[in-house]
């Protein structure tokens, strides 16, 4: 049964507009919506009590109607490496990992956008879980500002990964509101050069990314420009052929100064053979994208190995030969199973 606090809408995920709306009958004032939106996403002043710009009277009257609740952190295990996995409550029940990753020069916070995930790729650990639900907007920009709070990030000075937990555009409707709070001036301010939205490859849901006004960069998990290797690793294959998403991809590139990027999760004796490396080269050519091979890290319950690195640099040269930007993205976090392909919390957690 329902608690009565959870029966009022939550504030915490709207948008300026409306934000506006929800408080118009209480504090018609635009200039009210505004100073709270700044609060909730500039401050993280996400408890009643910090909205001392707002009067008490207005305050008790908000609390009677609203709740506000964002994502807390609620565990936290850290790597050798300096990474750090949270596990969040959030407000409508459940639970999600998040990941926070300093560098010298930057932090990147690896943050979920569903609880579990649909698409059953099977070298990850988060497939395993099946889908639980989508995670609203004020579920995901929440777990920004936990980790920001949480390490102390400059305000807006950090980059944001939607490469935890779930298929980003399988969540579109949220992922894309999302995405407008993280930029919004008035709020959270982080540039879209410092977003990656990562998929599975939906052409509809690239699409759909693209045409936003602010867009975020993109990433799609391709595993391999082979159709039978992708589609054995990726059921998702099966309904979208390589053709088609090389299109989307290259109209979603079309006139951007960063490319798109292919990623690669490089497995011993399943994508990693000269053919494979062939093959992407061509593709990625076609989509004008570029390469991130990646470092698959390796857990008891799957059957796989990562490609030893004399093939993972053969790619690299096929790559470089072949006029294509290829990178390599060495994991972090694997110590805590928080590294790449690895979050996936018990169902008693959740």
């Amino acid at each position: 049964m329902e608690r009565a606090s959870e029966l009022r809408p939550n504030l915490y995920g709207l948008s300026r507009d409306e934000l506006a709306d929800a408080l118009g009958p209480l504090a018609p004032e635009r200039y009210r919506s505004r100073q709270l939106f700044r609060a909730l996403y500039r401050r993280d002043a996400w408890r009643v009590e910090t909205w001392t710009d707002l009067s008490r009277e207005l305050r008790e009257q908000i609390v009677n109607r609203f709740r506000c609740e964002r994502p807390v952190i609620v565990s936290r295990h850290s790597s050798s490496d300096g990474a750090t996995k949270h596990l969040l409550a959030l407000p409508r029940g459940g639970r999600v990992e998040a990941v926070a990753i300093p560098a010298e020069d930057r932090m990147t916070f690896c943050i979920s956008s569903q609880m579990g995930c649909a698409f059953g790729c099977t070298f990850c650990m988060t497939a395993r879980l099946g889908f639980v639900r989508h995670l609203d907007a004020g579920e995901i920009v929440g777990q920004v500002a936990a980790l920001a709070a949480e390490t102390g990030a400059r305000h807006g000075r950090y980059n944001i990964v939607f490469m935890g937990m779930g298929e980003p555009l399988h969540n579109a409707d949220n992922v894309l509101r999302a995405v407008r709070l993280l930029t919004d001036p008035e709020g959270f301010a982080v540039g879209p050069r410092r977003i990656t939205v990562s998929t599975v490859g939906l052409p509809a849901g690239i699409e759909r990314l693209g045409a936003e006004r602010l867009r975020p960069r993109l990433a799609v998990s391709l595993v391999s420009a082979d159709e039978q290797t992708r589609a054995r690793l990726m059921p998702v294959a099966r309904a979208v052929s390589l053709e088609e998403l090389a299109r989307s991809v290259r109209r979603f590139g079309r006139g951007q100064r960063d490319r798109p990027t292919f990623e690669v999760v490089l497995l011993a004796g399943e994508n990693d053979r000269p053919s494979h490396a062939r093959a992407l080269a061509t593709l990625a050519r076609r989509a004008r994208a570029k390469v991130n091979l990646i470092e698959f890290n390796p857990t008891p319950d799957l059957p796989y190995r990562p490609a030893p690195e004399p093939r993972v640099q053969m790619f690299l040269r096929v790559l470089r030969a072949a006029g294509v930007i290829g990178t390599v993205r060495r994991s972090r976090g694997g110590d805590i199973d928080a590294a790449c392909g690895q979050l996936a919390f018990t169902r008693q957690q959740a």
